[in-house]
């Protein structure tokens, strides 16, 4: 689908489409959040669920424009990638930045759930086979949890929309214009990250997985980023928990069953299995263990500066074991 570039055009693709995917998303969030409210949606279903979409709005277009194309490993990297960068490094620098507050109700609900459906692809694809009827089955756990979640995070998210401003309102013509035209630059932009990734790993002669796991999960997570970095600063620690949680829910579930949906990958790397799976599991239960307050656990639980470190500690071995595995010759993309 995707015809070779040179380098210099690849790296082009690369950072245009992540600079436009980054601001494309924003103006996606900030006109459906304005359209909700003009038609009297609660700001619980704005913050759960349409800023949620948004920050995760890259990895789907991305994730699902690949899967399209035929590139399994770079859809599927791109969306455990983003999972595992998003606890270890996101909110790695958010706690070191200010000790994250962790309420009880993330440490005995919504960790532990994150925590089964990050199993869940293991349980699925375990064979070394992902169908579409396995994808299928991720969407319908999606339209599961998606409600759980918001129900068991609805009084934190209440609270914050409550106490958070009411943004400027803006003319119906321009909040349209922004919904539809942040979507039309998302898809695009995501089009042509793909191609430059794809080509990318053709010309560095390393695995299309490993450009999905790295270059295109950290981009595709920007959003997420710059979120969480604002809203740590601010002290408002139950969001930056909350739109990680919900972004990694969003990811597993939605970006994984509906781009193998549209075209289930006929093979992919047998270390999603073994390597980053795994991760993603022992991430997702590691919010719940470090959050969890021993002397009291009916209290709030604080996710210290330490425990950040040992987060970004672990990511960076785990890319320094990505580049040496995904760089052998016979992992290299065609």
């Amino acid at each position: 689908m995707y015809s070779d570039l040179p380098l210099w055009l690849s790296l082009l693709y690369i950072v245009g489409g992540l600079v436009a995917l980054t601001w494309s998303s924003g103006i996606f969030v900030d006109g459906s959040a304005a359209l909700a409210r003009r038609w009297g949606v609660s700001p619980f279903v704005i913050g759960m669920v349409i800023i949620g979409f948004g920050t995760s709005a890259p990895e789907l277009c991305v994730s699902a424009l690949s899967g399209i194309a035929g590139h399994a490993d770079l859809s599927l990297g791109n969306a455990y990638g983003s999972d595992n960068f998003n606890i270890a490094v996101i909110l790695g620098v958010a706690a070191l930045i200010r000790p994250l507050v962790v309420k009880p109700t993330l440490v005995k609900f919504g960790a532990p759930l994150l925590t089964l459906v990050s199993i869940l692809p293991m349980a699925l694809i375990w064979d070394g086979h992902l169908s579409r009827l396995d994808a299928i089955v991720h969407l319908a756990v999606f339209a599961i949890v998606l409600p759980l979640y918001c129900w068991i995070d609805r009084a934190p998210t209440l609270e914050n929309a409550e106490e958070a401003p009411t943004p400027k309102q803006h003319a119906l013509l321009v909040d349209l214009l922004m919904v539809v035209g942040g979507l039309a630059v998302l898809i695009g932009s995501s089009h042509f990250l793909v191609w430059g990734a794809v080509d990318l790993a053709r010309v560095c002669g390393v695995s299309e997985l490993l450009i999905g796991l790295t270059i295109v999960a950290i981009g595709t997570s920007l959003p997420e980023l710059a979120s969480a970095i604002q809203s740590a600063r601010r002290g408002q620690d139950e969001f930056v928990l909350g739109n990680i949680v919900g972004s990694n829910f969003f990811n597993t579930l939605a970006v994984v069953g509906l781009s193998c949906t549209i075209n289930p990958p006929a093979k992919f790397s047998p270390y999603i299995l073994t390597r980053d799976l795994p991760l993603m599991i022992a991430l997702s239960a590691s919010i719940a263990l470090f959050g969890y307050n021993r002397r009291n656990p009916s209290a709030n639980g604080t996710v210290t500066r330490k425990e950040a470190l040992l987060w970004i500690l672990v990511y960076i071995v785990y890319t320094g074991v990505m580049l040496v595995q995904e760089s052998r010759p016979g992992v290299s993309a065609p």
